[in-house]
């Protein structure tokens, strides 16, 4: 498990609480529920497994695939440290972000990631016959975290981390050597199409972390709407102006309108003189 390493080592566990508490608990409940389903009824295990992971060929019919492969476990161990992985670098993104703004990142970076991913399998599969979307799959936690991890190298390149007490190295050769691994084993093992999603998986990421205001989607959305009735006020307010300025000159009397539509009183010769009405 990965620490910070700016000074002396200390064994300390980072906070559990918020977004990442609920995905790891999620995870961790799900790999659970698999180990005892497999237990008591492994064929209704294994349909459910199929079912829930991402297969490409499958997908834009089980379109729940999209949401639910990252809590199919792909292993005790996997599941372990995908967990462990998420709890040092969600908690920290989540402390500097929000709980908002990480949940949106591990949905962005999973959906996103996956669709994208059965998008170029299902195209570019009959070109490319190591992503060809038959019988290919994927699932577990890795290819999220590995997104978020890349993440939190870009926010703290030249941090210094620490890797089971052994390996003392800045965030970014951290990540990209534990990425690259992943991919490596992912190549050989012939578990293309995971190694395919989980670069898809880094990709919507990035692209969230560069694009995406830091407040998160949803700050962006109530903002635009705020924005939309703002201007449709004042386009209001402008129009009532017109009016009111046509209505002042029947009446013989020239009165004074700014860009905006305020009213500046007849003998208001400074736009800043606090008699002006709104």
């Amino acid at each position: 498990m990965p620490m910070r390493s700016d000074g002396p080592v200390v064994l300390a566990f980072p906070p559990f609480r918020g977004a990442t508490r609920r995905l790891i608990l999620l995870a961790l409940g799900a790999g659970l529920a698999f180990f005892v389903l497999n237990l008591i009824i492994p064929g209704l295990a294994g349909l459910f497994y199929g079912l829930l992971s991402l297969h490409p060929d499958q997908a834009t019919r089980l379109v729940w695939q999209f949401a639910t492969y990252p809590f199919i476990p792909e292993g005790f161990l996997g599941l372990l440290f995908g967990a462990l992985s998420l709890w040092y670098f969600g908690s920290v993104l989540e402390d500097e972000r929000g709980a908002r703004w990480l949940g949106e990142l591990f949905l962005v970076a999973s959906i996103g990631g996956a669709i994208l991913a059965t998008l170029i399998s299902l195209v570019f599969g009959r070109y490319i016959p190591v992503i060809d979307p038959v019988g290919k799959s994927s699932n577990g936690l890795w290819p999220t975290v590995l997104a978020l991890m890349l993440v939190y190298a870009r926010l703290h390149a030249n941090e210094s981390l620490t890797v089971n007490f052994i390996i003392r190295a800045r965030a970014k050769y951290i990540v990209a050597g534990t990425l690259l691994i992943y991919l490596v084993f992912d190549i050989i093992g012939f578990k293309r199409f995971d190694a395919l999603n989980t670069v898809c998986n880094c990709l919507c990421a990035w692209l969230f972390v560069q694009f995406a205001p830091h407040g998160g989607l949803r700050f962006a959305f109530s903002e635009g709407m705020y924005g939309l009735r703002n201007r449709y006020y004042r386009a209001k307010r402008r129009r009532a102006a017109k009016k009111f300025t046509v209505y002042m000159r029947k009446q013989g009397k020239d009165v004074s309108i700014d860009a905006s539509g305020r009213y500046i009183g007849l003998d208001d010769e400074d736009p800043t003189d606090p008699r002006r009405m709104n």
